[in-house]
């Protein structure tokens, strides 16, 4: 059977294992075996869920990892013929996969932590306070969303480096951090915040988890279009 564009296109992204198959799986097993360490050195205190905070370098690696794919395969690619929206659906899909994969290895290994009382030392590793405290398909969807988000935001800043470098990419932060403050501020001179405390203190853990997810839903469709329109509209 003949591939499809989109499959040669993963296919190609795929040559370099290092970087989509290695790296994230590399982090998270340094981020494991760092918490097991950490929490070996400090008393164990009152709380059954010691988090450290090991498995936050796994997202952070897809933000790189989705930086690379604009910075090193994109210009090839498209020299190659490979039309901007086959290259944006071939790195989603990559992505979409890739973060499919980890999220059951994180609902797996909630199941595990729970069962081993967090690995014999009460180590909360894949039990992220507040977003991976739902049910175990909650905490996989959750897990592959964060992912794919990441990895579609970094995929957004390495188009915008490419088409308008650094005073381009900077702007484009500094524009997000504005965002973020005004909307604090909206939300402290209209006295929100005690609202949404108590909304956030209403809900169960599951609830929390839900919520949380569909915000980064909501987040995630909102990176694709801009990232979407920002590579129809790039030249190499």
């Amino acid at each position: 059977m003949r591939s499809t564009p989109i499959v040669t296109v993963v296919r190609c992204l795929l040559l370099d294992r290092v970087t989509y198959l290695v790296l994230p799986w590399a982090w998270a097993a340094f981020g494991f075996v760092l918490d097991v360490v950490v929490l070996q050195l400090i008393p164990a205190g009152h709380s059954d869920d010691r988090w450290v905070g090991g498995l936050v370098a796994v997202p952070l690696v897809m933000l790189v990892v989705g930086a690379q794919s604009v910075a090193r395969a994109l210009p090839f690619a498209l020299t190659l013929g490979v039309s901007r929206r086959t290259y944006f659906l071939a790195s989603t899909a990559l992505a979409l996969a890739l973060s499919t994969g980890f999220g059951l290895v994180v609902a797996i290994g909630r199941i595990i932590e729970r069962a081993t009382g967090g690995w014999g030392i009460g180590m909360a590793y894949f039990r992220v306070p507040h977003l991976l405290d739902g049910p175990w398909y909650l905490s996989w969807l959750t897990a592959t969303i964060v992912l794919v988000l990441m990895f579609v935001y970094g995929m957004w800043y390495g188009l915008i480096h490419r088409r308008a470098g650094l005073p381009g990419t900077t702007a484009f932060a500094a524009a997000q951090l504005g965002a973020l403050a005004l909307a604090a501020l909206v939300a402290t001179w209209a006295h929100g915040w005690t609202g949404i405390g108590h909304y956030l203190g209403t809900l169960t853990a599951t609830g929390l988890t839900g919520a949380l997810t569909g915000a980064l839903a909501v987040a995630l469709a909102v990176l694709l279009t801009g990232s979407f329109a920002t590579i129809r509209r790039m030249t190499i």
